[in-house]
């Protein structure tokens, strides 16, 4: 009987983060993008004040975003 594949790290979050703010993960790594190359708490805190993204979802896409850079 074959089973989905845990999902650990960053992506964990990525379902709840769709749920909770009504966009597509695709947008929340542009943004980080789009903000150009700034230390990782920087972006943790574009996307919590300018876009009301509580810390540990904030943190986890900045992590993966830089992560694949």
């Amino acid at each position: 009987m074959p089973t989905e594949p845990i999902v650990k790290g960053p992506a964990s979050y990525f379902p709840s983060i769709e749920k909770t703010y009504g966009k597509p993960i695709a947008y929340w790594f542009e943004v980080v993008n789009e903000a150009g190359p700034l230390k990782h708490m920087d972006l943790v805190n574009i996307l919590k004040t300018e876009h009301k993204m509580g810390h540990g979802h904030a943190n986890a896409v900045v992590a993966y975003v830089l992560a694949k850079r």
